[in-house]
């Protein structure tokens, strides 16, 4: 698969709650950086959205991939429904970095975690 079709997987996968198939995008050692779960290898880090996440909704706005780069950055609204039931729509990018072999080494997720915060807090 191409860089841009991983991407467009990894949307599909996250927003269907798809953790297993989420994790094996990633290289062995992935990891993925958050603002609200801080840097964690990509297994224990999707594993504890899956436990906090009752409902996602993603909408892809944009993929933008620089020719001649390892990276690519997805740029989409992600209405999460917390398993308090507590609702928090915010815009993210993410800036996937890739290894030779089209897996995923990292991810780096931007996003305003003003309100999502609180709301996670409270779990």
């Amino acid at each position: 698969m191409t860089k841009k079709e991983i991407a467009k997987t990894y949307i599909s996968h996250l927003e269907n709650g798809k953790i297993k198939q989420v994790i094996a995008l990633f290289t062995q050692n992935g990891i993925v950086e958050s603002p609200l779960y801080g840097i964690k290898k990509a297994s224990d880090f999707y594993l504890e959205l899956s436990n906090d996440t009752t409902n996602s909704e993603l909408s892809l706005l944009g993929i933008f991939e620089e020719q001649e780069s390892n990276t690519i950055a997805l740029y989409f609204t992600y209405k999460w429904t917390l398993k308090n039931n507590q609702i928090v729509k915010f815009d993210v990018v993410d800036i996937i970095e890739f290894d030779n072999d089209n897996k995923i080494s990292k991810l780096k997720i931007i996003y305003d975690t003003v309100i999502a915060r609180k709301l996670v807090e409270q779990l």
